[in-house]
């Protein structure tokens, strides 16, 4: 029963109507910086890589790295 952490990086996008979309990634670099990410972000942007009901991204609205620890206090047999 091990207590295990992980990260996840979270691209919060916004569309054309308003709506928001997010991108998660599990286990991003240790060192990956803000501007690395806004670069990926501006890329995914401008190549139009994603379309939402929503319509086409438009903007970036969020960047987060989401620390989670889990104990885990039951495997079953």
């Amino acid at each position: 029963m091990p207590i295990t952490t992980s990260q996840t990086l979270r691209m919060v996008f916004r569309s054309q109507g308003g709506t928001s979309m997010t991108i998660s990634l599990d286990n991003p670099r240790t060192d990956v910086t803000a501007a690395e990410i806004e670069t990926v972000m501006d890329t995914i942007i401008t190549k139009n890589i994603f379309s939402t009901n929503g319509g086409d991204l438009a903007s970036k609205y969020d960047i987060k790295v989401v620390d989670r620890t889990t104990n885990d206090l039951y495997d079953p047999a």
